[in-house]
């Protein structure tokens, strides 16, 4: 009885000591898990705080120097063709379009006359009145066979030159407003500054009369 239990006793000690490693096992935990990786002579290092390639090239691209063009006094049908030339040949540049504004003006004149006739009097009688300056409209139009006695930037300009003809005893005069040219158009273009000589040629090649200039507060 007592060898059985000693024989019990001796295989528990035995099981133990072989739990813990000591019968050829490594001693350091840390070698046991390297042990247990999958496939760790596979893994490798991508970066060393670094950041991806994808992620550099998008912080560059975010550095590209850009330049901003500008064309004014441009007709809708000039503008039409410049933008379809930037969508066509260089869609990096992004234009933006305006109106410029258009100064009024104003005239004094006499009202159109039925027919040339009837003109051609009344501007016999200016004449006799001594009116300083006038001239019969021709241009069809509203205006055909009026009579202009002067045209100012100014309304009270205006406003005297109709004091000084009604003084001398011109009495169907009046101001006006007059019907200035169609708007024109500004467009502004912003894009690479790598292209802008290109651009340049292009556009000075569809429109030659027109110049561009660098927008206001960009660089040089």
């Amino acid at each position: 009885m007592r060898v059985l239990v000693f024989l019990l006793i001796l295989a528990n000690l035995l099981f133990f000591v072989w739990t813990q490693g000591y019968f050829g096992s490594s001693a350091s935990p840390d070698a046991l898990r390297v042990q247990q990786q999958l496939l760790a002579d596979q893994i490798s290092i991508v970066a060393r705080g670094e950041p991806p390639a994808a992620n550099k090239a998008a912080s560059a691209g975010q550095a590209v120097d850009s330049r901003c063009l500008e064309w004014a006094d441009l007709t809708v049908a000039d503008a039409d063709r410049l933008e379809n030339l930037l969508a066509e040949k260089f869609p990096a540049y992004k234009p933006a379009r305006s109106t410029a504004p258009v100064n009024a003006s104003y005239w004094v004149f006499i009202p159109p006359s039925a027919n040339k006739q009837l003109a051609d009097k009344k501007s016999a009688e200016l004449k006799k009145l001594g009116a300083p300056e006038f001239f019969i409209v021709p241009d069809a139009g509203p205006n055909q066979l009026a009579i202009s006695l002067g045209i100012f930037s100014g309304k009270e300009a205006a406003k005297q030159r109709l004091e000084e003809l009604r003084a001398i005893g011109v009495k169907s005069a009046q101001v006006g407003e007059r019907s200035g040219k169609p708007a024109l158009v500004v467009v502004a273009v912003n894009g690479p500054a790598a292209q802008g000589d290109a651009l340049r040629e292009a556009v000075g090649a569809l429109l030659p009369e027109i110049k561009p200039v660098v927008c206001k507060g960009s660089a040089q």
